[in-house]
């Protein structure tokens, strides 16, 4: 009770304490018009906000389409700007990029499957490929990277320049997608990609003879080495074996199934038989590592970028006549060879490792021609007045020499195009110029 005295005694106190909470903006004095007033912010602010969503959600769904048509086109327009580049630059310049920053520079996926076929729908491009070709500045190698390089693919080319040349490349050092690798296969190497392409060994009997310990350690070590390398990063590799891993043959025309007569313990034997046990451990790691392997059987093949001396039938005859030299025939001339132009050994390296079939597979012309009918279509192509001078044959030379291409027409879709009279002028072309260049540098010292 005397606190309720108090409080009624003291009214004005009481009224005057809260005029001062009031002024203070503690307690917001009651008026009709400030909620009025208060809803009409909140019903606004409930508006723009909704507004706000709507276009945030416009925004992502535009940026959604936006983002699906550049990873759509954006395949096919990274390879015509790469393409552009390269044509807009023509002084060669060597560059010095280590892999390991084009590893972490360069994004490249792997394909789902391998040697896919038929139409690509519109607005998807062929994935790049990363692919490494050993012995890659050789003949055939470079021919090789042209091709891969076309096609839009990054392309490594390892090689210890023992037979091949910088000069066969030197057209891709301003292509960011290539890169060389001065490097001996019988050594390990890492590096990350989807396909192997093994080329890397001495072919003709004046380099692989040279060498032969070196040359037996390259079919074997090398192959050991890119073959531990595709088990260890899942790589398609194929090897380029070759045709004489049929030796002296028994058959004529070879077929895969044959097995070859061949001396073990020959001059020859070092490629003879490296290859051959290159082709052993190809399917034994595919056996019994599950390597992804391809094996193709290559025979005589000529064309452009071949070495001046190398020992082989067509670059000494060809080399010869623009020298006004005899050409050379071993024996009586009477042993065929088959000879297929460089394009056609590439079209059909490709479409093996793009294929679904492990091999081995005959790649060779069955174009069937004496060394006499050579020379003759030489003397024809290139000099007239060409002479021939006989000499004594070597040993193991393989008296006939034909391949049979039913299993890569078959299975493959693939056989050589070019002719020899078409081929060999392009490769007589090629010639003249080295051995002119080469005649001006020896007089100009």
């Amino acid at each position: 009770m005397n606190n309720m005295k108090q409080l009624h005694k003291h009214p004005s106190a009481n009224h005057r304490r809260d005029e001062e909470m009031m002024s203070t903006h503690e307690i917001p004095p009651y008026s009709p018009k400030s909620l009025k007033h208060t809803s009409a912010v909140r019903s606004i602010s409930r508006s723009v906000n909704y507004i706000l969503k709507e276009q945030r959600l416009l925004f992502t769904l535009v940026g959604i389409l936006i983002g699906s048509v550049f990873f759509i086109y954006q395949p096919s327009l990274s390879t015509v700007s790469s393409i552009d580049t390269v044509t807009s630059n023509e002084l060669p310049s060597m560059r010095a990029v280590s892999f390991s920053q084009r590893d972490t520079n360069t994004h490249y996926s792997r394909p789902a499957t391998h040697g896919a076929t038929g139409r690509i729908p519109v607005g998807i491009g062929r994935k790049r490929m990363r692919v490494v070709v050993t012995g890659g500045s050789g003949f055939v190698g470079s021919h090789l990277v042209d091709k891969l390089i076309a096609r839009g693919d990054e392309v490594i080319v390892i090689d210890n320049f023992f037979t091949g040349r910088k000069e066969n490349v030197e057209h891709h050092f301003v292509n960011p997608r290539f890169e060389l690798i001065r490097h001996d296969v019988v050594e390990p190497i890492l590096l990350e990609v989807d396909q192997i392409y093994h080329l890397a060994c001495p072919a003709s009997p004046v380099h692989y003879k040279y060498n032969p310990v070196k040359t037996i350690k390259t079919n074997v070590m090398g192959t050991l080495n890119m073959l531990g390398l595709a088990k260890r990063i899942g790589a398609r590799f194929l090897l380029t074996s070759t045709s004489e891993v049929y030796g002296d043959p028994l058959e004529h025309p070879q077929k895969e199934t044959y097995w070859g007569h061949v001396n073990p313990i020959g001059v020859r034997s070092c490629y003879d038989e490296g290859k051959r046990t290159a082709e052993t451990l190809t399917m034994d790691y595919h056996r019994g590592d599950g390597v992804e392997v391809r094996i193709a059987r290559i025979f005589n093949t000529y064309g452009p970028r071949m070495c001046l001396d190398d020992g082989r039938v067509v670059s000494n005859f060809v080399s010869q006549a623009i020298r006004k030299q005899p050409m050379t025939v071993y024996g009586d001339g009477k042993q065929t060879r088959s000879f297929q132009y460089v394009s056609d050994l590439v079209d059909g390296l490709m479409a093996l490792m793009e294929g679904e079939h492990i091999g081995p597979f005959n790649l060779g012309n069955p174009g069937e021609f004496t060394m006499l009918e050579l020379a003759q279509v030489v003397k024809e192509t290139i000099d007239s007045s060409a002479t021939i001078e006989f000499r004594e044959n070597t040993a193991d030379d393989p008296q006939k020499r034909k391949p049979d291409i039913s299993k890569a027409k078959e299975l493959l879709n693939w056989e050589p195009k070019v002719p020899l009279h078409e081929g060999l002028p392009k490769m007589a072309s090629d010639f003249r110029n080295r051995i002119l260049n080469e005649d001006e540098g020896k007089g100009n010292k």
